[in-house]
């Protein structure tokens, strides 16, 4: 009797992911991947290149093939397009080319971009599950991206790409409540959606695992930003609250520490520079993944600062449930989404675009510590049920179940 994550010649499971992003950045895949592999399946994913990285490679049991397609982070949007259309053709005909030999049970593709979906075609036709994990919503992350180039027609086109691309798929999986509602509003079936949240593994956010600090122990209040340096995240209004912070209470030493990178790294640099805070402001450049919790187990405040627009009303940014189960206080933006998993003890927030209410949501944390103290059990609840542990479940279980039809 064969066990039920095999086949009945006793071959294991095995399913094909396509990400246009760099694997090892990309902590929603890895985790996925890494999941399905802790329950016995054989993962391959196709995923970017850069220069001088090899083309197959094995990451945590993992096996990575790296196509020859890089990413031009802060282009045009022609580059952008042309960029994802090559990697759709690349990793459509790898992904093809290996089915004979491989024999994908399933195939999961990682959006942004939704059509990425349609280089799973020749497998889906064959039988082959495809399921489409939809990390954005990819009308408001392009109107949001490029303003320029937003018009009713670019909308309307945007739109009827991510209709089809979910048509093509056998199941869809989204990261929040919200985007979930918002498939079921343009009449994605209930039953084919799965919300399935992007929160840390609790493995490697693990607070155990690191020297505690305690609040301002060495007399310096340290902020942490982890995260891209993209406009969608606010860092020049964190950087002016750091000015503010430093007029407002020039007794108060304030250290900023920004791990990251994105187009905006040298507009930040010299913002810092301009309001005269680049000796407290320290742009890092980008850590693996695996350092990042060390990373905010040094600090004393983790902040999320984050635009609204109509895209981020969608969205849940990581960063927050990742400060959270390093047992650090947060301050967050105020955007639904946030309102929607956190209760209002557990999070300081503070309007988008706001500095001054940035700095006075800082500055509330340093004076009020059992305000503090109460906001970071708070947010430790609210990671906690929502931790990958808890997600895993979900994700991999559908998956067999599609697998096993």
């Amino acid at each position: 009797m064969t066990n039920d994550r095999t086949t009945a010649s006793t071959r294991p499971l095995r399913a094909a992911m396509l990400t246009h992003s760099y694997y090892e950045e990309d902590a929603r895949v890895r985790r996925e991947a890494e999941s399905l592999v802790a329950r016995g399946w054989q993962v391959d994913v196709y995923a970017l290149r850069r220069a001088g990285e090899p083309e197959h490679d094995m990451v945590d049991g993992v096996r990575l093939r790296r196509l020859p397609v890089s990413r031009h982070q802060g282009a045009g949007i022609a580059t952008y397009l042309r960029e994802y259309l090559e990697f759709l053709a690349l990793a459509g005909a790898a992904v093809t080319r290996a089915q004979p030999r491989r024999r994908y049970r399933l195939l999961q593709v990682h959006t942004l971009p939704d059509f990425l979906v349609f280089a799973g075609l020749p497998l889906r036709l064959a039988g082959v599950p495809l399921v489409l994990d939809l990390h954005e919503a990819m009308p408001e992350f392009f109107r949001m991206r490029f303003p320029r180039a937003a018009n009713p027609l670019a909308y309307r086109g945007l739109r009827l790409q991510e209709r089809m691309s979910i048509a093509a798929a056998s199941a869809v999986v989204t990261v929040n409540d919200a985007l979930a509602s918002r498939l079921h509003h343009i009449g994605v079936r209930p039953e084919k959606v799965t919300v399935v949240m992007n929160t840390p593994d609790l493995r490697l956010f693990d607070r155990a695992a690191h020297a505690p600090r305690d609040f301002m122990e060495d007399g310096t209040l340290r902020l942490i930003y982890a995260g891209a340096l993209t406009p969608v995240y606010e860092l020049d209004v964190l950087i002016g609250a750091v000015a503010i912070l430093g007029a407002q209470r020039p007794e108060l030493p304030v250290r900023l520490d920004i791990y990251g990178r994105g187009d905006q790294e040298e507009l930040l640099r010299s913002q810092t520079r301009t309001v005269g805070v680049a000796d407290r402001v320290t742009l890092h450049g980008r850590i693996p993944l695996e350092e990042v919790p060390a990373a905010v187990a040094r600090a004393d405040i983790g902040v999320a600062p984050t635009r609204r627009d109509p895209m981020t009303d969608l969205s849940l940014s990581t960063k927050v449930f990742e400060y959270s189960a390093m047992g650090k206080p947060v301050v967050a933006s105020r955007l639904p989404t946030v309102e929607h998993y956190f209760p209002a003890d557990a999070l300081a927030l503070y309007p988008p675009g706001d500095a001054v209410r940035l700095a006075d949501a800082v500055l509330g944390l340093v004076d009020r510590p059992n305000e503090r103290a109460a906001r970071v059990a708070g947010t430790e609840r609210c990671a906690d049920r929502v931790s990958w542990q808890r997600q895993a479940g979900r994700y991999v279980d559908l998956l067999e179940r599609l697998a096993q039809r």
